[in-house]
């Protein structure tokens, strides 16, 4: 049975990989810096919470020992370029001499669709030159024999994210979306999708002419920014359906909105790092390999959007029914 360590196992795609790895009859141990933060996960049977501080590395050296595969989640949205660097690139550095270290034969690692993995540096963000060069970082790993597979998934939609939601809810809140980058353009691919992927890599030969093995992991449907915030709006009833307008801004004004959001306190809902992120589409690039490569059929966003953001209407459910029938 083999033993499979998760590093960010306690995060949104984190609980979706544990618990399918569990049903598969695995040993999953995820690594915490609270043990609290792992409440979702920590029922499953054949799981184990490690408290640790995973940029300790001693004490991730410890964590790795007597496992096959470590899988690789952490990431951060936001910070500033130093914040970037030890999450995206020290980090894995860090994994990556911890796994050759301990004789670890395989390694997973979540990057980012938009990543220039030969050239991290004209990424046009902190974000993507972060990303990137944590990508880079791996290429030691796939020298010394460790498979190496790398996934760059698109934005990652499903019950309980923090990206429709978070639209569907402002537009509760407010009668009017002013949006910076409406027309950048994403191909939304469900968190169980990419949970699949992870799992599906498992095992796999990976040692190939290409210093990484790389999957892009995305839906089957491109849409644009302001299309997603339609959608959440009408799938979550806001406004009865009709959502709210989307008043597109040039980029001066979304540039200036984003600077105002990043002094409000606690994570900002959108950085000028953000932006200059959504300057490269993120969509898939032909020819790469995807999701289908690994035996996934991408999901489409709708029906499963639509269930998860109707729940929180007042005619769904009981109360629906109850509704309905005076």
């Amino acid at each position: 049975m083999k033993n499979i360590l998760v590093l960010g196992g306690s995060g949104f795609i984190g609980a979706h990989v544990c618990e399918k790895l569990v049903r598969l009859g695995l040993n999953v141990t995820v690594a915490t810096r609270r043990r609290n933060n792992a409440r979702y996960v920590m029922h499953l049977p054949s799981l184990t919470v490690l408290e640790l501080d995973v940029h300790d590395e001693l004490a991730l050296s410890n964590a790795v020992a007597g496992h096959d595969v470590v899988v690789n989640l952490v990431a951060v949205l936001h910070g500033n370029q130093a914040r970037f660097e030890r999450v995206h690139v020290a980090l894995v550095q860090k994994i990556v001499n911890a796994c050759l270290i301990r004789g670890v034969k395989q390694l997973v690692h979540i990057s980012a669709l938009g990543v220039n993995g030969k050239n991290p540096d004209a990424a046009p963000s902190m974000y993507l030159r972060s990303k990137g060069r944590g990508e880079k970082a791996l290429e030691l790993a796939v020298q010394a024999g460790v498979d190496v597979t790398v996934l760059r998934p698109s934005v990652v939609f499903g019950q309980g994210d923090k990206f429709l939601n978070l639209f569907a809810g402002l537009q509760k809140i407010f009668p009017v979306m002013p949006l910076a980058a409406a027309s950048a353009r994403f191909q939304p691919v469900w968190v169980e999708d990419v949970a699949s992927a992870v799992v599906n890599s498992l095992g796999k030969a990976a040692i190939t002419s290409e210093p990484l093995r790389v999957f892009e992991s995305c839906g089957p449907e491109v849409f644009t920014l302001a299309k997603l915030v339609e959608l959440s709006a009408k799938f979550a009833g806001v406004n009865e359906g009709r959502g709210r307008p989307v008043i597109a801004l040039p980029d001066w004004a979304g540039n200036a909105q984003a600077a105002l959001m990043e002094h409000l306190p606690g994570e900002p809902l959108m950085s000028r790092d953000n932006l200059a992120s959504m300057k490269v589409p993120n969509i898939a690039t032909p020819g790469m390999l995807g999701l289908a490569q690994l035996g996934i059929t991408a999901s489409a966003l709708q029906p499963i959007a639509q269930d998860y953001l109707t729940q929180g209407q007042a005619t769904h459910g009981l109360l629906g029914v109850r509704q309905h029938a005076h």
